[in-house]
């Protein structure tokens, strides 16, 4: 089976959502498409604070409920499958899933990124016992109990500050000698008598036999090595780019896709939103403006593509 559309958007975060939300308004044919639940990484934000127009805080859960319905009243579908390949045949794009065929004039890559391992002893074996990469989907399991943070950036501080929340034994882990995050967040780090934050430290391996019991540490500067008892390891070690589906594109030298600022690629009609992108700062709203943008320039490729007798130029 095969459907056409005007604009299909692969990765239903905040980028994909906002681009379908602008796509559909504007009087396009606009599928989403993604493997799991709309919400990508903002789903797990305990308090979004930083958004333009959002006061007082709210959930990540509770932005993206509202993002999808408003996107779904606009009249984009959103079906959650398994993209397999992509291909341009023609004047149009071929998407290959788990349920059947989607094709369209233009396609917009919004997959995202995923947690990078740290690819130490102890890590794999103890995933989903004490080892974790979202401190809102199970830090609740670990109240009261002692808690290791490991990253310096962003996300690690914010979800430090979150699960000291629930306990009030956090210990933040950052190899190097000043954390990384927007200063407010490191503010509120430093305030929060929760958190003791061990700089130039590496976690060398992660132990237990069934469950998280402790850590080995490593002083990057000192070289001296120490054992840590915890119950739980929440992982913030930085992201890697899902750009499986479209591996022929340039990327910079951390794997990030490479568009100009209007969100094109060297293929005409394919576009890439959000945190797959190359880019200097990844935020939310970052994310929602590259959408807003692709669907833009998708709608006026779509238009000149569909009122010209040869199509583009491929």
């Amino acid at each position: 089976m095969s459907s056409l559309y005007d604009y299909i958007i692969i990765g239903s975060g905040v980028a994909g959502l906002s681009s379908a939300q602008y796509s559909a308004r504007s009087g396009l044919k606009t599928l989403v498409l993604d493997v799991s639940n709309p919400g990508g990484q903002a789903i797990n934000i305990s308090y979004l604070e930083n958004y333009p127009g959002i006061y007082p805080a709210i959930s990540g859960a509770e932005f993206i409920n509202t993002l999808e319905k408003q996107t779904r009243a606009f009249g984009a579908e959103i079906k959650q499958t398994q993209v397999h390949a992509i291909d341009k045949i023609g004047r149009t794009f071929s998407i290959k899933t788990a349920n059947g065929t989607f094709t369209s004039y233009a396609l917009l890559i919004a997959t995202g990124a995923i947690h990078k391992p740290l690819g130490i002893p102890g890590e794999k074996e103890l995933l989903g016992a004490g080892v974790s990469y979202c401190a809102t989907c199970d830090g609740p399991f670990f109240k009261n109990k002692k808690i290791v943070v490991i990253g310096g950036g962003d996300s690690a501080c914010s979800e430090a500050i979150y699960l000291a929340s629930l306990s009030s034994s956090v210990t933040l882990i950052h190899r190097r000698d000043t954390l990384r995050a927007q200063k407010a967040i490191i503010q509120q780090v430093e305030a929060n008598s929760h958190i003791t934050v061990l700089y130039n430290t590496v976690v060398s391996e992660i132990q237990g036999a069934t469950q998280v019991t402790g850590i080995e540490t490593e002083n990057v500067k000192q070289r001296t090595h120490s054992h840590m008892d915890c119950d739980a390891v929440f992982i913030f070690a930085g992201m890697s780019p899902r750009t499986t589906l479209v591996s022929m594109l340039k990327t910079d030298e951390e794997g990030y896709i490479i568009t100009n600022y209007r969100m094109e690629t060297p293929i005409q009609g394919l576009y890439c939103a959000g945190d797959v992108r190359a880019k200097p700062f990844r935020q939310l709203i970052t994310a929602a403006a590259d959408g807003a943008i692709a669907a833009h320039q998708a709608q006026e490729y779509i238009h000149d593509l569909k009122h010209t007798d040869t199509g583009a130029d491929y």
